[in-house]
């Protein structure tokens, strides 16, 4: 595999050309229900690093330099550090020795953006990693974000919830970060004796720069954002609306698995490193209202907005749109389908704005476009 490191000056960009490194096989986590993993190749022609300068802390500015230029179907393995162990009010090593991991075993880049790192006040804890300047992406654009691999950094993660948060606010009287550690070797979480948790690892903010300025990570929206969105594991796409020159692609806020809802607020946070494929779809945007996604067995529509019966309609009405566009049915039909055919699923329910997706079955279909992840 070939890594590049991220360039550090704030002059400029770099253009990082196509190479033709070692090639690997992964194995793709698709749904924790998978009896058997697909292997797919990938090549890596950049590496960007999580450090105090390739990161912003719970917020998207406007005018941020990127920290890697690409190409439309280039690959970038990314680090991201999670938020939960740099958020808690005291050093992170300090925070991590409470369930006994050896000071050796906390990342580097999260000690050092805890004392370094900007956190403006009145933003929100994510920290991410970019932005990333996708070479042709303008606004009207549709990216799509192939997550290709997602690789755990630390053999442990943290689901943290307080009073006031989740679906049920008054459970708590203070916070309670519980720290879960991993087996790797078995891919699970190793939640209490007697119960454990397969790992099926994803980012849980992937979002290119919207419009104007995000003072505050934690609403998703039309740029994508804090959907915590458990259908985007390796082996899916992600497609966003570009709304800026070169898309500004960020990505953090990584799970080690999380259930749909999120209930109490967070899922298992750990620190991942995604390998992602960059591909710009000329004026693939310009009609999208919401971010749709894709993966070998289904195609994937959303709704967001803060009442959750909205967010319902909202991805019903996507449903309906994608059916008449994509099958050719009329609006009548494509209701029907939507009622018999298609799954409704409240992906995160704790962010100020809900997102409820719709899992459209590629089975119920004689043929589909061919895909890039087999099953």
């Amino acid at each position: 595999m070939l890594y590049f490191s991220a360039p550090r000056s704030t002059q400029g960009t770099t253009v990082i050309p196509v190479r033709s490194g070692v090639t690997l096989f992964v194995l793709l986590v698709a749904c924790s229900a998978c009896t058997q993993m697909p292997q797919i190749p990938y090549n890596v022609d950049a590496h960007v690093d999580s450090t105090p300068q390739t990161v912003v802390w719970g917020h998207l500015p406007s005018g941020r330099q990127p920290v890697l230029r690409v190409r439309s179907g280039q690959t970038v393995s990314i680090d991201t550090v999670s938020h939960q162990g740099v958020i808690n009010g005291m050093d992170p090593v300090k925070f991590f020795s409470a369930a006994g991991i050896a000071p050796g075993e906390v990342l580097p880049d999260a000690i050092e953006i805890y004392h370094k790192a900007e956190h403006p006040k009145d933003s929100g804890a994510h920290v991410l990693t970019g932005p990333v300047y996708v070479d042709g992406a303008e606004p009207g654009d549709m990216l799509e974000v192939r997550i290709l691999d997602l690789k755990f950094r630390v053999p442990y993660g943290v689901n943290n919830s307080n009073k006031g948060s989740g679906v049920l606010p008054a459970l708590h009287a203070k916070p309670n970060p519980k720290i879960i550690k991993f087996d790797l070797q078995r891919r699970v979480a190793l939640f209490a004796p007697g119960i454990e948790v397969p790992l099926v690892p994803f980012m849980g903010i992937m979002t290119v720069m919207p419009p104007a300025a995000l003072p505050n990570t934690r609403p998703p929206g039309i740029y994508g954002g804090n959907m915590d969105f458990n259908r985007l594991t390796a082996g899916s796409s992600l497609y966003l609306p570009v709304h800026q020159a070169g898309a500004l692609f960020y990505t953090g806020d990584s799970h080690a698995v999380q259930g749909d809802g999120e209930i109490n607020g967070t899922a298992i946070e750990a620190s991942l490193t995604p390998v992602l494929q960059f591909i710009v779809h000329k004026g693939g945007g310009r009609s999208m209202k919401w971010p749709r996604a894709e993966d070998a067995a289904n195609y994937y529509v959303m709704g967001m907005d803060a009442d959750l019966d909205v967010a319902l309609k909202e991805a019903a009405e996507e449903t309906i749109a994608f059916l008449q566009r994509e099958r050719g049915l009329s609006p009548a039909d494509a209701y029907s389908l939507a009622s018999i055919g298609v799954n409704y699923i409240v992906g995160e329910a704790v962010d100020g704005v809900l997102m409820v997706y719709g899992a459209i079955p590629k089975k119920i279909f004689s043929s589909n476009r061919e895909f890039w992840a087999r099953p």
